[in-house]
């Protein structure tokens, strides 16, 4: 039997700030090249300042992508065109296949902490790009997790929001989210001072988030508002001396060209007009029966 290859990191990319919606100050990585296969964008928002947020995302649409939105603190209401509507709040997530077409909005919510959140975008591969729009919310409680957290505050703990994911001592969970595009696996790990955390994954793309303390993987330290793109292998060790929190992603490449334009995501430039014309054209809110 083989030894487990180490994954290493190949490259940091930094998370920039900018802003979206109605004057939602957010920090964002994006890369439409291919470069993050199947993943296309990650926002985080966080401020304890209510004008930052309060404008949130008025309604507008999307096509040939999924979004995955995870909450820290505070909350986001959620509603479309196809009449879903919910609210999540801390520990909760909300999964959006937008397919040929959603209009959706996002207004965002505080509590004492303010508000604190991520949206990842998710490439859809061809084939699916035109199926059918749906939309779906996980509570924390249905979150299965990876812990070994001790009542001396020392210890690893991983939340498992999408995907499978698998300790190096055997123990493996499954998330909720099980039609991410891409075999897409999504998690939250918290790394308390002193501790480290061992995953057996051999996902082709590994990318890794830190949005809180710093990380170490191998000699390669990843500080907060860095994302991480992790080379080949088969096990991730994770280690950090004051403590982390980081948001970590896997899946398959689709290995197809991109074609984006703000809110729509295709493969060819033709595919992208036909979608604003279909948006203009009032096609995104009829029946998708």
């Amino acid at each position: 039997m083989s030894s487990p290859v180490l994954r290493r990191v190949q490259r940091l990319q930094p998370s920039h700030p900018s802003q979206d919606g109605d004057g939602v100050k957010i920090r964002r990585i994006h890369d439409f090249g291919g470069g993050l296969d199947p993943f296309l964008m990650l926002d985080e928002l966080g401020s304890d300042r209510a004008d930052d947020y309060i404008g949130g995302f008025p309604p507008h649409p999307h096509r040939g992508m999924q979004t995955l939105t995870y909450v820290i603190h505070g909350g986001l209401t959620h509603e479309d065109h196809l009449g879903h509507s919910s609210t999540i709040r801390a520990g909760d997530a909300q999964w959006m296949h937008t397919g040929r077409g959603i209009i959706h909005s996002e207004m965002p919510l505080t509590d004492h902490q303010g508000l604190h959140a991520f949206q990842l975008w998710i490439n859809l591969a061809a084939s699916e790009k035109m199926s059918p729009p749906t939309y779906h919310d996980v509570r924390a409680a249905e979150m299965p997790r990876l812990s070994d957290l001790h009542a001396d505050a020392s210890g690893s703990e991983l939340i498992a929001l999408g995907g499978s994911w698998r300790r190096d001592d055997g123990e493996t969970v499954t998330g909720p989210l099980d039609a991410l595009a891409g075999q897409g696996s999504v998690a939250h790990a918290r790394l308390n001072a002193g501790s480290d955390l061992t995953l057996d994954i051999d996902a082709p793309t590994l990318l890794i988030y830190v949005f809180a303390g710093e990380l170490d993987v191998g000699e390669t330290r990843i500080p907060a508002g860095q994302l991480a793109r992790l080379g080949d292998g088969s096990r991730l060790e994770l280690t950090s001396a004051g403590g982390a929190e980081a948001l970590l992603l896997a899946g398959s490449p689709h290995n197809e060209p991109i074609a984006h334009h703000g809110p729509f995501v295709m493969n060819h430039r033709h595919e992208l007009d036909q979608a604003l014309q279909d948006y203009r054209d009032g096609r995104f809110a009829e029946s998708t029966v």
